[in-house]
Formats: structure tokens, C-alpha cells, sequence
């Protein structure tokens, strides 16, 4: 059951902070769907994560993101079924800068060195290139187009999400990402912006 196609989905609005420097210093938590909300994956069994080949991938490929990006520190994370949870710690280039817009110029899409989309764009296209490779279809689609983001505001909500992270797969049977959940979760606290 899980991995059926689940094209029900409402197109996600950004929720990306107008004008904060996702480059700045600071914690991020992001989650990162599989297209589809698929179970590529693995699977959970008796509550514990199993990663298959796929899964392995991405775990590798997390794990290998500050050899890539000098500015990035791994903190906690699981690779679930059909999508990844993490929280980025990224040490910005310029002191006195976080939270601030970037002063230059930018066009949409335009890749900013550092940033959280360019970091998490990065482990996507690492992840998809080596599954496919792994599937033999050079053009498969791994992820859904975009990725959710959450910026950390002090210890206490750091906290709470390495907990929600360490519990995720205890709590897959009402996993709002779950297609198979019968009963999802409502929003994390940390969601509910006031």
C-alpha cells in the first residue's frame, strides 16, 4: 500500500521567510519527499527504520554533505520510507549577516553558494543520480519538486525536533507522511506559526 502514487496532494505554498539569508548562520530542519510521497526507501518494522539499497543511498549521501559543503554540520536526521528528516546547521561565510537579506541581486532560481537550497538541492541531485544509476533510468523521478524548511529559533524548539526526528519512526502507523496513515498527526508545535 505504500507505495501507490498519491497525486491527491494540494500544491504546498512557500513558506520560506521573505527576505531572511538562507545562507546566514543558523539551525534548519527540512523535510525532503519523495515524488509521490513513494515508499523508496524502506520500510518500518517493529517501529525501527530499515533502509533498503535506495535508502542507503540517502543515508550515505546526508552523511557525506559536509564533505561537500565545508559550512554545513549535520545534526540529528532519519531517512523514513518516502522522506528524509534533518536539521542543518549552517555557519554562514560573512559574520553579522544571519537573518538578513542577501545585498546583491538575485533572479529567482539562481543558485547562492552556501545556501540551504543550494545544499539541499545538491543532496538531492546526489541522491537521484546514484538511485537511478542503481534502477538503470538515467531520468526517474526520486523527489518531489520542492522541500520543506523550518528555521530553528532558539534551544527549546531545537529540542523538540530532534525529538520529533528520533520518535519518527515510532510514530510511522500516524505519520502525517505516511500514505497508509489512517489517522495522521496534526502539525508539529514548531509549525503553528502565531
Amino acid at each position: 500500500m505504500c507505495d501507490q502514487r498519491r497525486n491527491d496532494f494540494p500544491q504546498r505554498q512557500s513558506v520560506r521567510l521573505k527576505r531572511y539569508d538562507y545562507s546566514s548562520s543558523g539551525g534548519y530542519f527540512v523535510t525532503i519527499c519523495a515524488d509521490g510521497k513513494r515508499c523508496l526507501f524502506g520500510s518500518v518494522v517493529n517501529e525501527r527504520m530499515v533502509l533498503n539499497e535506495w535508502g542507503a543511498v540517502a543515508d550515505r549521501q546526508w552523511q557525506d554533505l559536509p564533505a561537500h559543503h565545508p559550512n554545513v554540520e549535520l545534526d540529528y536526521y532519519v531517512v523514513m520510507p518516502n522522506h528524509v528528516h534533518g536539521i542543518l546547521l549552517i555557519h554562514g561565510q560573512q559574520p553579522g549577516t544571519a537573518g538578513r537579506a542577501p545585498t546583491f541581486p538575485r533572479t529567482f532560481g539562481q543558485a547562492i553558494a552556501g545556501s540551504l537550497a543550494t545544499v539541499v538541492g545538491s543532496y538531492k541531485s546526489g541522491v537521484t543520480r546514484r538511485v537511478n544509476a542503481l534502477r538503470t533510468s538515467p531520468d526517474a523521478s526520486l523527489w518531489q519538486r520542492n522541500y520543506h524548511e523550518h528555521v530553528i529559533r532558539d534551544e527549546e524548539e531545537l529540542a523538540a525536533i530532534r525529538q520529533y526526528i528520533v520518535d519518527n519512526p515510532l510514530k510511522w502507523s500516524v505519520d502525517r507522511e505516511n500514505p497508509a496513515a489512517t489517522e495522521p498527526e496534526s502539525s508539529p508545535p514548531w509549525e503553528k506559526e502565531p
